[in-house]
């Protein structure tokens, strides 16, 4: 599976939108910071058909190092959570019914 950058993102958006690539970097930037800040305070952040970004708590457990089999206390720590919006899930549906499934790949809902 390729991997796309941020540095890919704002040349394909300042490409598209005729603005200069430094101009496009300080909006994408600055939009990530707010997304960051907003989560930091505890926020929802919902953009529709995109999808929904919101705080969980995850409780705390014990885990066990494979290698030596002690086990471990694990603490509570928060944690970001993402729900795919109708115009993103629709996409990704869409994508899944195009792509013809190779053989020995696993699909995981």
């Amino acid at each position: 599976m390729p991997t796309t950058t941020k540095k890919d993102l704002i040349d394909r958006i300042a490409d598209s939108t005729q603005q200069r690539r430094a101009d496009v970097k300080r909006t994408v930037q600055a939009f990530l910071d707010q997304v960051i800040d907003e989560l930091g305070r505890g926020n929802r952040l919902e953009f529709r058909d995109f999808g929904v970004f919101e705080i969980k708590e995850r409780a705390p457990r014990v885990a066990q190092n494979p290698k030596t089999l002690e086990r471990v206390q694990v603490p509570a720590r928060k944690t970001v959570k993402f729900k795919v919006g109708r115009l993103m899930r629709e996409t990704l549906e869409h994508q899944e019914e195009a792509a013809p499934v190779m053989a020995g790949e696993v699909l995981v809902d």
